[in-house]
C-alpha cells in the first residue's frame, strides 16, 4: 500500500509541475497545452522553427493578449512617469487589444530576445520596433509592416562620425540582436564592436564615451541626439531601407491573418499618422511623417 500511494504521489506531482510549467507561458494549463499542440502541429507543417503559441480563439477564450514591448526605448517603448507602458508600438498595442476586445498584459523585451519570446510563447505578439529581415522570418511571422527604417550612426560632437571608414582604431557601440549588430558584423568586420545587451546600457557606455559612435534603428538614434546636447547623427541611413512589422510565432497563422485585416483597417483610417502625431512628432517634427509613417501593405521595397 505504501509503494501504491507513494507511485500516485509521483504521478501527482509530476502533473503538478507540468501544470506549471505551461502556465508560466501565459495562459491556463488548459490553455498553454492546447496552444503546445497546436504550435506542434504548425511545427510539423511549416518545418522546423513553429513554436509554442495561442491561436486568435485561445486568445480571445482567455480574455488577454500578451505583448512583447520595449521599456526604455523613448518614444517607441518606455515605462512613463507614472508606471505605464506608453509609446507609438504601445498604441498600436492598446488598439490592437481593443480591436479584438480582450485586455492587454505587457511583457518587457530587450532587442536579443525577441524572436525567443515568440518561439517559447512567452507573447502572443511582439510590437518592439522590430525590423523585418530575412533571418528573422525563418523563424517568426511577420504581419504587414507600419514604419520604414534605416541604421543610422550617431557620433560624439566633438568627433562626428559622417562615414564608417572615420572609426580608425576606435569601437561603436550596438545592441545584441539588432540588425547594426549583423550589418556591421558582415559588411564591415574591420570595425570593433562594443556589444550590450540592453539599450539602457549601450545608451550609458555611449555617454561616457565608451565608444566613437553608436549604431543602431536610425529612428532611435535620431531621437537619441534630438533628446539630449553634445551628439550628432552624422550617418542618418546606412545600409538599405527596412520595414517594421509587429511578429508572431512561427505558424500562427489565425492570429497573423486577424493582425492583417486589422491593421489595413487602422491604415484605413489614418491612425497611423494619428500614432506618430501623438506619439513621435514631438522628438522628429512633421518633416520626418511622410518618410517613417507607412500604411500597412504599402511599404517601399
Amino acid at each position: 500500500m505504501r509503494k501504491k500511494l507513494l507511485g500516485i504521489a509521483a504521478v501527482a506531482a509530476a502533473l503538478a509541475l507540468a501544470a506549471f510549467v505551461l502556465t508560466g507561458c501565459g495562459g491556463s494549463a488548459s490553455s498553454s497545452a492546447s496552444a503546445a499542440a497546436s504550435g506542434s502541429a504548425a511545427g510539423a507543417e511549416a518545418g522546423s522553427g513553429a513554436g509554442v503559441f495561442r491561436t486568435l480563439d485561445e486568445i480571445k477564450d482567455s480574455g488577454k493578449i500578451v505583448i512583447g514591448v520595449f521599456s526604455d526605448k523613448h518614444p517607441f517603448g518606455y515605462v512613463d512617469e507614472g508606471g505605464e507602458y506608453a509609446g507609438y508600438d504601445v498604441e498600436l498595442a492598446n488598439r490592437l487589444a481593443q480591436d479584438l476586445g480582450v485586455e492587454v498584459e505587457y511583457v518587457s523585451t530587450e532587442a536579443a530576445n525577441r524572436v525567443e519570446y515568440l518561439e517559447t510563447g512567452k507573447v502572443d505578439v511582439v510590437l518592439a520596433n522590430f525590423t523585418v529581415t530575412d533571418e528573422r522570418a525563418q523563424k517568426v511571422d511577420f504581419a504587414n509592416p507600419y514604419m520604414n527604417v534605416a541604421l543610422g550612426v550617431v557620433s560624439h560632437k566633438d568627433n562626428v562620425i559622417t562615414d564608417l571608414s572615420q572609426v580608425g582604431d576606435g569601437e561603436v557601440i550596438v545592441i545584441t540582436g539588432t540588425t547594426a549588430e549583423t550589418y556591421l558584423t558582415e559588411n564591415n568586420p574591420e570595425i570593433k564592436l562594443k556589444k550590450f545587451e540592453t539599450y539602457a546600457n549601450a545608451k550609458t557606455a555611449f555617454e561616457n564615451k565608451e565608444g566613437v559612435a553608436w549604431a543602431n534603428d536610425n529612428t532611435e538614434v535620431i531621437a537619441f541626439a534630438n533628446g539630449a546636447e553634445g551628439y550628432t547623427v552624422g550617418i542618418e541611413e546606412l545600409g538599405s531601407l527596412d520595414t517594421i512589422a509587429p511578429a508572431v510565432s512561427k505558424g500562427n497563422t489565425t492570429l497573423l491573418e486577424w493582425i492583417n485585416e486589422d491593421m489595413a483597417k487602422l491604415g484605413a483610417e489614418k491612425f497611423f499618422h494619428s500614432d506618430y502625431e501623438k506619439t513621435l512628432l514631438d522628438v522628429y517634427g512633421a518633416d520626418y511623417e511622410e518618410t517613417l509613417v507607412v500604411e500597412p501593405g504599402q511599404a517601399a521595397k
